[in-house]
């Protein structure tokens, strides 16, 4: 039987659990992201925790509605057991009515024509084999790319705080990216936070000086997934190609492992195509959206 949880009705263990024997699990779905990345989360729970499906829900106006966070690639439908795809169509037909605006990234598609379905790419690379076997799907330009890095000195550290990585960003790319408020920021420096505290994650970087960086990521770690949540560039780092010799040291470093290195995917094709000359295969996820708003506020954003 699927019933719906209000935020503090949610047994986090046994949520936690059932997300950690999920086929395929990413960090998000766990009630730690979700408590900092969508606070007052919500959600539907069928047969005492069997499967699961968390609901990021927000109000606007008065309004109440599903959206998917910044920094919160995707979430969706998770069950140890059952086909997450099926559990996923019949959670959604228990969403309270009060939610009129849903836009929601998921693993798996909803099935329903009351909403449109937009194919997003992600792209992972498993690391199951040696790193001699993994660098033989290396593109030509991404070994010309390693090599070219590699004739330098570069020195990789992890003492770097949360707040350096996040100014560095907002210098570089944050004015070019549309959508992320100040609040998203806050949130994001809280879970790298937690993350570092509480050994699910690091920050990596390329330093330019004691004070400053040239290249930096936030690397999210769960068992048998590594996620580069939030990556760094600068001009320099470009020229320098450190974004090719950073994510080879990481392959070198968890090759022969039951790892994935998860790069989050990109809807800019110069970005995608730098993941996908690692070898790495695009495994998509959806982006489902659904507006029942009456016709007054139906552009509601």
């Amino acid at each position: 039987m699927i019933v719906y949880l209000k935020h503090h009705e949610i047994d986090r263990e046994q949520w936690d659990n059932c997300i950690k024997d999920s086929p395929g699990g990413k960090p998000y779905g766990f009630s730690w992201y979700l408590d900092i990345m969508s606070p007052g989360w919500e959600a539907l729970i069928d047969s005492d925790y069997d499967s699961v499906f968390p609901v990021p829900g927000f109000k606007k106006f008065g309004i109440k509605y599903v959206a998917t966070p910044i920094f919160l690639q995707q979430l969706g439908a998770y069950s140890p057991d059952k086909s997450a795809r099926k559990a996923i169509n019949e959670f959604i037909g228990y969403l309270p009515d009060f939610y009129w605006l849903i836009d929601l990234c998921t693993a798996q598609r909803i099935d329903n024509d009351k909403f449109r379905v937009t194919l997003k790419a992600n792209y992972e690379l498993d690391l199951t084999t040696s790193y001699e076997k993994i660098r033989e799907n290396f593109s030509r330009h991404c070994k010309r790319n390693i090599e070219k890095a590699s004739k330098k000195k570069i020195e990789i550290t992890e003492d770097v705080k949360p707040e350096v990585l996040i100014e560095l960003f907002r210098k570089n790319a944050g004015g070019k990216i549309r959508g992320i408020k100040e609040r998203d920021y806050q949130r994001l420096n809280a879970l790298m936070d937690f993350c570092i505290r509480n050994k699910k994650g690091r920050i990596l970087a390329v330093p330019a000086s004691k004070r400053k960086i040239l290249y930096g990521l936030f690397l999210v770690e769960i068992k048998g997934r590594k996620t580069m949540l939030f990556v760094v560039n600068t001009e320099e780092s470009r020229q320098k190609r450190l974004g090719y010799y950073m994510v080879n040291e990481l392959i070198r470093e968890s090759a022969g492992t039951r790892t994935v290195l998860d790069f989050a995917g990109s809807s800019i094709p110069s970005i995608a195509a730098f993941m996908e000359s690692f070898g790495s295969k695009n495994v998509p996820f959806y982006r489902n959206y659904r507006n029942m708003l009456p016709w007054p506020v139906r552009w509601f954003k």
